[in-house]
């Protein structure tokens, strides 16, 4: 008698589903997920806190500066905000930065590893 063609249970289908998307991560490259550690974890919430902290700072000083720009007297006026504004622009993202790298170097040091 000839064996009939087995049908995955679509119900079991869609429990599976999560765990074969996992492991074609995996397969990509991304490595064993799921043994991230929660210190590693913390470290990323860490990471992306600061970066939400300084988009927050960064967005106040856009609306600093706009509003200084419309009440410049004269062109002179306004050439030296927009100077001041781009360096302190450079200056900040520069010490942003590296504090991201401080902080991810640190969140992938051997004590974070999983």
């Amino acid at each position: 008698m000839a064996d009939k063609p087995q049908t995955q249970d679509p119900k079991t289908a869609a429990k599976e589903e999560p765990f074969n998307a996992m492991t074609q991560l995996q397969g990509a490259g991304f490595g064993n997920m799921l043994g991230m550690s929660t210190a590693w974890m913390e470290a990323l919430s860490d990471m992306s806190a600061e970066v939400v902290r300084f988009v927050a700072e960064r967005i106040k000083e856009d609306v600093k500066i706009q509003h200084e720009i419309l009440h410049c007297k004269n062109a002179a006026d306004l050439q030296h905000i927009q100077a001041q504004f781009m360096q302190k622009a450079i200056d900040q993202y520069q010490a942003e930065t590296g504090k991201l790298v401080e902080m991810g170097t640190k969140a992938l040091g051997p004590e974070h590893k999983p």
